[in-house]
């Protein structure tokens, strides 16, 4: 079963852990299909059309961006405004296109995880923190799954932990 990885990042080419995802997942064409909002979407005009074949084309959908300012990078904000509508995405008979598809996050973040707890320099965890894509994706009826968090890039940057991540992420994709 292959799965959309719908990829959210304002500057990939700057970008050290989702750049290198991207690299990783465009080897597995049989089993990733990699679709960047920012790169297909430059003047941030969203082909709903389009967007909605590719959703319905999947069973399986991850939203993968770094995490920042405790959200996502502000178009998939727009995306989801401007994509999930009623009619398609939920309210009535015809809608809920996305009812039973799986979808679950996957997220970069700066600092380590001590610091997403009740003690730590947040106060929250990365869960509660994404109760709003939680409840987003129950409201449209598919099945969420326990998102994917990659922490540290603050505290370690190199090649070495940012190639540690990536048999952690095909794994975790793996078992969706």
């Amino acid at each position: 079963m292959k799965t959309l990885i719908i990829v959210i990042h304002t500057d990939i080419e700057k970008s050290v852990i989702n750049k290198r995802w991207i690299r990783e997942l465009e080897k597995h064409p049989e089993k990733y299909t990699v679709h960047s909002l920012y790169e297909a979407y430059p003047d941030e005009k969203i082909d709903v059309e389009k967007e909605k074949q590719l959703i319905e084309s999947y069973d399986r959908i991850v939203f993968q961006f770094p995490f920042y300012w405790f959200s996502s990078p502000p178009l998939l904000k727009k995306w989801f405004d401007e994509v999930l509508l009623y009619g398609w995405a939920y309210g009535n008979k015809s809608g809920y296109k996305l009812g039973g598809k799986k979808i679950t996050l996957a997220v970069t973040a700066g600092i380590g995880e001590k610091g997403y707890s009740a003690s730590g320099k947040y106060k929250y965890t990365m869960n509660e923190l994404f109760r709003p894509y939680e409840l987003t994706f129950d409201y449209v009826r598919a099945e969420y799954k326990e998102p994917f968090v990659y922490y540290g890039i603050e505290n370690d940057p190199s090649e070495e932990w940012v190639e540690r991540s990536v048999p952690i992420y095909l794994e975790f994709l793996d078992n969706l």
